[in-house]
């Protein structure tokens, strides 16, 4: 096997940005698998560079001009990012593989703008692609293990890839590390929903937390597995060996069935200073929020006394949401949330909208089918800037009325002030005020209120919303040129466009989306179309 020069580029912001927020923490959002595919390249003895890129950095200039070939790890909200990245190394002739939740989502199109599009990923998988290293055009090779792998190269290993990356972070500065891959729980929504749960070797955790002693006064450790302590009392039992206590601050997101008072004692005994926790709906999902049959207010003030019990053993506690799933119906669920908010000050929401990631989990392909999903761009596919699945319980205009709602109640200076207040850390009160009053609080109620409005004035968003068309409203693609600055001319022709129903195609070939009317009193209400194609007969 030749020598090669290798690039990796973990793709942490999808363009160039100069918010605040992001100077603090995107540079403790890298990912494990860039690292371990660059500990791995050198392994079989080629020469790597590794890119985090934050949104600061000129990320062309960062690679060397004359790779060979070129890793990009992007989540789908990167993919035009990264798709005009491989155009632009392709250009300089480099061969280029993409990697990540993207490349396991969405396939099809990947394989468009990429020569290797990597789904689970092995070192031999690897290792085959490292030999092979030839242009795969027009269409790129999909290629993939039967499964996670065994192992990963743990921080000891990476710690050469690990530490010019926080070296960005001006001053929280987290390490990543795993315990286990996959997850205990079926989330119909989530990527991991499929992926059988997986534990790594405590030895090999044990080992990188001693390493890090060597390395760092305090270190702060941030843990990517799906939910932090299955086997609850393993983990934390080689934590507990490994170093004394309280001489690394961890975060984890974990799920509420686990975190028992007697857990938490423990974790805090052990430094874990940050838990984000899963509460996802007030209608289901009872067992990983430990209530059970528990529904509406009920669940609310059950959880509400969870949560508070945890902010007294942790200082920093996030509780995530999806919004828009199909569970709900009316103003109950945002009104729910909103007395959640006002019994449990101290914990920050965070809010999730409902979104179909291509092949991320079986339940999209009921969404296909029922001709639900829209073809955005995946640049708005963060959760937030776009949701891209039509509520069944709501029409858009209705949908987004409580939507800002919710974030403004939470959002608002008394809800800010409450939350400072009940928050008695230090850097956990600043840090939550900072979102807030950022891209995460403010920001989002300027980005839907402009939807909203747009919803009743502007045609193009009316036709895509109503699905009366696939034609990309101005509003939206202008956005993506101004996000990816320098990158937008390298985007491909066609780029912004994808197959939404590819997953659909690929499973069930020849299957049409049974797309519904609007209600007779959505399609009465000026200003928002009706679906104007009902294709109500069964698929064939």
């Amino acid at each position: 096997m030749r020598k090669l020069r290798i690039g990796v580029i973990d793709l942490v912001s999808k363009g160039p940005t100069n918010a605040l927020y992001a100077r603090v923490m995107n540079a403790n959002l890298a990912s494990i698998m860039p690292q371990v595919v660059a500990v791995w390249c050198e392994a079989e003895g080629h020469d790597v560079t590794h890119v985090c890129y934050t949104g600061f950095e000129n990320l062309v200039d960062e690679l060397p001009a004359d790779v060979d070939l070129v890793f990009v790890g992007a989540f789908t909200e990167a993919a035009q990012t990264s798709y005009a990245l491989s155009n632009l190394f392709r250009s300089r002739g480099a061969v280029t593989a993409l990697g990540g939740p993207h490349a396991r989502c969405f396939p099809e199109d990947s394989a468009k703008y990429f020569d290797y599009v990597f789904g689970f990923t092995d070192r031999a998988l690897l290792r085959d692609v490292l030999a092979d290293c030839s242009r795969h055009r027009p269409l790129g090779r999909q290629v993939g293990a039967s499964r996670q792998p065994a192992s990963l190269p743990g921080v000891r290993e990476r710690w050469k890839f690990i530490e010019p990356t926080l070296r960005k972070a001006p001053a929280l500065k987290l390490v990543p590390m795993l315990a286990s891959l996959g997850c205990p729980y079926s989330c119909s929504f989530c990527v991991d929903s499929t992926v059988p749960y997986q534990p790594f070797d405590p030895g090999v955790l044990k080992d990188d937390l001693r390493f890090l002693l060597t390395k760092q006064r305090r270190p702060r450790v941030g843990w990517h597995d799906p939910n932090f302590g299955v086997r609850f009392d393993e983990t934390l039992g080689a934590i507990e060996e490994a170093v004394p206590p309280g001489s690394i601050d961890f975060a984890a997101e974990s799920s509420l069935s686990i975190l028992t008072e007697p857990h938490l004692a423990r974790l805090r005994k052990n430094g874990f200073a940050a838990l984000l926790p899963g509460i996802e709906s007030w209608y289901e999902l009872g067992n990983k929020s430990r209530t059970g049959a528990m529904k509406g207010m009920e669940k609310v003030v059950g959880v509400s006394e969870h949560v508070n019990t945890i902010l007294r053993y942790v200082p920093y506690v996030q509780t995530n949401f999806v919004l828009g799933l199909d569970s709900d119906e009316g103003e109950e669920p945002f009104e729910l949330t909103k007395r959640f908010v006002d019994l449990t000050p101290g914990a920050f929401p965070g809010y999730s909208l409902l979104s179909a990631f291509g092949r991320a989990a079986p339940l999209n392909l009921e969404y296909q089918r029922e001709g639900r999903v829209l073809p955005f761009p995946f640049h708005f596919l963060d959760n937030n800037h776009a949701m891209n699945v039509r509520p069944r319980g709501y029409e858009w205009p209705e949908f987004y009325d409580q939507v800002i709602g919710l974030t403004r109640h939470t959002f608002s200076w008394p809800a800010i002030a409450r939350r400072f207040q009940a928050t008695k850390a230090r850097l956990p009160r600043w840090l939550n005020t900072l979102r807030a009053v950022s891209s995460e609080g403010f920001g989002r109620i300027r980005h839907y209120s402009e939807l909203r409005r747009r919803l009743e004035t502007d045609g193009q968003v009316l036709g895509f919303f109503g699905q009366a068309t696939s034609e990309l409203p101005d509003f939206y693609a202008e956005q993506v040129k101004r996000d990816l600055g320098p990158l937008w001319p390298w985007l491909p022709e066609g780029a912004l466009d994808h197959d939404h129903l590819a997953y659909l195609n690929a499973h069930e070939p020849g299957t049409r989306p049974r797309i519904q009317r609007a209600p007779d009193e959505a399609r009465s209400s000026p200003g928002f179309p009706a679906i104007p194609v009902p294709l109500d007969a069964e698929p064939t």
